[in-house]
């Protein structure tokens, strides 16, 4: 299940979050905190800021993570290895004007700039949750559309069989680009199937507002059944493929991180527990959830495949 609306029929933030105030004291009389759970309080914001994520929930009843902790702890490694550290190398980051070009094995090939995608596509508000590999989480409010409606005004051609998403490539601008620390640029895939899917999606803002430097912008992949590294950030290149990508984390850790990379509290990492997440912003821990909660919705993408071998 996803929350979908008009991008232009957004409440503004403030009247919004009022609003939800009002309704979750109707709605919701159990506190969702009980089900979430945190990492470190000295790197997160105490959740009632601006943009509190209490008032935007899932369909599970989940708050999303409050606006500034998830602005200010990301994984971006073009930028930093440092989850802080992104927001302030980011900040001079020039994602307008930008170009996203599409290709391959397409009837149609084409270049979008980002005031074409703005235009040309319904943005939605989609809650989604968001599992990392590192074994901690968060609940956004993304802002954008189906891959799948891209991919249809290009037409894949009878051969295509997976998508290959490929990052800017800017040492300029992005300084540990500079370092030999992975295989630049960063690369990404996924099955034809899974990109089709209605839970796949561009986003191109979050809290109703445009992405952040940090966060991907201007527009970036969101994949909320796998881990949190197969949502590859400013995007500039997409292109339909025969052949399975080799994403950056495969060819840096092949032990390590496989293509599909999707959420299983059964298989580990060989280097710590996947059956518990941390929730940004709040205390404890939960048990994490197959498919991080949407196996209801996409299991049957997976079925007769040993999720052991194919991780």
């Amino acid at each position: 299940m996803t929350i979908k609306i008009p991008f232009s029929a957004i409440t503004p933030e403030h009247i919004y979050i009022s609003r939800r105030k009002f309704l979750r004291k109707s709605l919701y009389t159990t506190a969702a905190a009980a089900l979430l759970s945190a990492c470190n309080s000295d790197q997160t914001t105490d959740g009632n800021n601006n943009g509190s994520g209490s008032e935007y929930p899932d369909e599970q009843g989940n708050p999303s993570t409050n606006y500034e902790d998830i602005i200010n702890y990301t994984n971006y490694y073009e930028f930093s290895t440092d989850k802080s550290l992104p927001t302030q190398l980011a900040q001079n980051f020039i994602s307008d004007p930008w170009s996203l070009s599409v290709g391959g094995l397409v009837n149609n090939p084409r270049t979008f700039s980002i005031e074409e995608i703005r235009s040309i596509f319904n943005l939605e508000e989609r809650i989604y949750r968001m599992r990392c590999v590192e074994a901690w989480s968060m609940v956004i409010p993304w802002i954008g559309f189906p891959l799948a409606q891209l991919l249809d005004i290009v037409a894949p051609t009878e051969e295509a069989q997976f998508v290959r998403f490929e990052t800017l490539f800017d040492p300029t601008q992005m300084p540990n680009q500079k370092r030999p620390v992975f295989p630049w640029p960063y690369i990404e895939g996924l099955r034809l199937d899974e990109a089709y899917h209605n839970l796949t999606l561009l986003a191109t803002g979050l809290y109703g507002k445009d992405l952040t430097p940090q966060n991907g912008a201007p527009i970036r992949l969101v994949v909320p059944w796998k881990y949190g590294f197969k949502s590859i950030k400013s995007i500039v290149k997409i292109d339909l493929v025969k052949e399975m990508p080799i994403s950056l984390w495969m060819a840096a850790g092949p032990s390590e991180y496989g293509f599909y990379a999707n959420v299983n509290p059964t298989v580990h990492h060989p280097r710590w527990s996947q059956a518990t997440e941390r929730r940004i912003g709040e205390s404890g821990r939960v048990e994490t959830q197959m498919f991080n909660g949407y196996q209801e919705e996409v299991a049957n993408l997976y079925t007769g495949m040993d999720l052991t071998i194919n991780f």
